[in-house]
């Protein structure tokens, strides 16, 4: 089967360092000085607070599906998901390199960095012991 093409973010002062540690193999949360939730996506503002004492925090790379559609009428299918990281926050994301079919909701996750066309790599999730 053929692989997805990926496009590479837009990159903008925000999210710089998001996709720099993404190059490294680490995902990056936001999080709130003020009122120590993480958060994502990642942005100058806390969404819970409104305060701009935000920091980059090492995530774990672990979450669980919350959601999950495949998308089978796309020239190369896909899975689309909502993972709940470990630290707390959402985020919407891919399901790779496992059988779709075999995806399900409360499923353990874990993170890795896929390609994309000419840009920085994209954190998806593979379900763990894949």
């Amino acid at each position: 089967m053929d692989e997805r093409r990926i496009p590479p973010a837009e990159l903008n002062p925000e999210i710089e360092p998001y996709y720099a540690a993404a190059a490294e193999g680490r995902l990056l949360v936001k999080a709130c000085a003020d009122c120590g939730k993480a958060f994502h996506y990642p942005r100058a503002l806390c969404p819970f607070c409104r305060s701009d004492a935000t920091e980059w925090r090492d995530a774990s790379g672990k979450g669980t599906i919350y959601s999950f559609t495949v998308l089978r009428r796309a020239p190369v299918p896909y899975a689309v998901a909502s993972v709940e990281l470990a630290e707390g926050p959402q985020m919407i994301t891919n399901i790779v390199d496992c059988d779709f079919d075999a995806i399900r909701i409360g499923q353990a996750v874990r993170v890795l960095f896929k390609p994309s066309d000419g840009g920085a790599p994209v954190p998806m999730f593979t379900p763990e012991g894949d």
